[in-house]
């Protein structure tokens, strides 16, 4: 499918690790339907990685078949009166930028973020990271930022990010999909893959083995555990809870 949506483009070449991901790709139905419903001579061939679209402008472009690149439709906020500027914010908030991933969540759920990761676009707050704990989430992943860390610290809600930032969701974050595969840090993420987090990062365990790694890696917590306990009595150090 990936390799029919780059036909007689010089300019892709597609990896045999791509081309054999057994994942669904929703690439080609796509092309399909945009090559049938659009009658054009202009080639017209999709980006793949689209969700990272906020750092095409940062590179020289290598095609000359692109007339033009509109981010989005919608203008910026501009000079508005208090009255408008609040109809504007909320108006950006119910109708572009709502979360309806939140209805999704359930105890035990980890939601992961696929942002902009080079521009301060405001996704995450105090008051949005803890409506999603209300409703059983345990942590949140994402390759963008946060704000109001002081909060969410005190709110006790993990977070794993990738650094301070100070805007809101207005004029800077559209909602693109939910529930779908993503690429996060490097990371391919699906829908339903176990997250494992704590001071030294975030791993991402495909759902297919999870049961197979979770044995291993507990066999593995295990000696662990019980070789440092042996150090503590040694020591004459009493247990706490990484060692029972």
């Amino acid at each position: 499918m990936l390799q029919l949506a780059v036909e007689g483009d010089d300019l892709f070449d597609v990896s045999q690790i791509e081309l054999q991901r057994p994942s669904p790709s929703y690439t080609y139905d796509t092309l399909q339907e945009l090559r049938q419903s659009q009658a054009t001579e202009r080639p017209i061939d999709l980006i793949i990685g689209a969700d990272m679209l906020a750092a095409v402008l940062e590179h020289e472009p290598t095609w000359d078949s692109l007339p033009r690149y509109v981010p989005t439709n919608r203008s910026p906020a501009g000079k508005r009166s208090t009255e408008d500027f609040d109809a504007w914010v909320g108006e950006w908030y119910t109708e572009l930028s709502p979360e309806p991933f939140e209805v999704l969540l359930r105890s035990g759920s980890a939601l992961v973020l696929d942002d902009v990761d080079s521009v301060d676009v405001g996704s995450i707050g105090s008051y949005n990271i803890l409506a999603w704990k209300r409703r059983g989430m345990v942590g949140v992943v994402t390759n963008a930022n946060a704000r109001d860390t002081d909060e969410i610290e005190t709110e006790g809600v993990p977070l794993y990010f990738r650094g301070v930032g100070r805007g809101i969701r207005p004029g800077r974050n559209q909602i693109e999909s939910v529930n779908r595969p993503v690429v996060c840090g490097g990371v391919l993420v699906i829908p339903g893959d176990v997250i494992v987090a704590d001071g030294d990062g975030v791993v991402v365990v495909p759902r297919a083995v999870a049961e197979g790694v979770a044995r291993y890696a507990r066999t593995i917590l295990d000696i662990d555990k019980a070789g440092r306990r042996e150090l503590y009595r040694e020591l004459g150090l009493p247990d706490d809870p990484s060692v029972e």
